[in-house]
């Protein structure tokens, strides 16, 4: 894939970072719950969870941004996400394992997420990663979020290093389509949510882990950068 080291790996948070479906889930099924419906299962909402309040509000309710009562039903459901973020969000096995491999390897880190900032903030203190990340660029620090270019460049900009030196790993299209806008290498986590659209093969990543820590093995000591 090229040659050079990596200068910094820059991750979602997620479905790539952190599992917060269950919290999302249980946002969007007290929404329904207020309607009279029954809540949807966790596996139904899961594989929506990197689409964002979007994703829960068209599953739950078949609602999309051009409905009338998208808005407030978006409103609504932020509310009560912000209520209940830390209930059962957990890091994923073995993302502590690989952040603190990259740490030992001096490789710089940091996290990109369409996550509106009055989230992200307070779940990656409550997730202890807040002292240790590199950047937070969250969905509303630029003016476009992702899958357009200009988070992942703030990032690189924030941490000093060039884009092309840069990884960024996702678990989401949108991801891999930022990722190459910005001329950073993509690499998909399976492990992920992935969303219920194109399979990952399809994104036009050259890179895929089925678990974190597979990152590392990718990192080194053979350099993977793109040309």
């Amino acid at each position: 894939m090229g040659s050079g080291a990596v200068g910094a790996v820059l991750f979602d948070l997620d479905g790539t970072l952190a599992d917060t479906a269950a919290d999302l889930a249980y946002a969007v099924n007290l929404q329904r719950q207020a309607r009279g419906l029954e809540g949807l299962p966790l596996h139904v909402l899961r594989p929506l969870v990197s689409q964002g309040a979007r994703g829960m509000l068209r599953a739950a309710f078949g609602l999309s941004p051009q409905s009338p009562d998208y808005a407030r039903y978006r409103d609504e459901f932020l509310d009560l996400y912000a209520q209940n973020l830390r209930r059962e969000t957990v890091l994923f096995p073995e993302v502590s394992a690989l952040l603190a491999g990259l740490e030992a390897q001096g490789i710089a880190w940091g996290i990109v997420t369409n996550k509106l900032a009055r989230f992200a903030e307070p779940l990656i203190e409550f997730l202890g990663l807040a002292a240790r990340a590199g950047c937070l660029v969250s969905g509303d620090t630029c003016a476009r979020a992702k899958p357009f270019p200009d988070p992942l460049l703030e990032a690189s900009r924030r941490l000093g290093v060039t884009p092309e030196v840069c990884v960024y790993v996702g678990d989401d299209e949108r991801d891999v389509e930022a990722s190459v806008a910005a001329g950073m290498t993509p690499v998909v986590a399976l492990y992920g949510y992935l969303g219920d659209a194109s399979p990952p093969t399809a994104w036009g990543a050259d890179h895929r882990i089925e678990r974190p820590l597979d990152l590392l093995n990718l990192l080194g000591p053979a350099p993977f950068m793109r040309e």
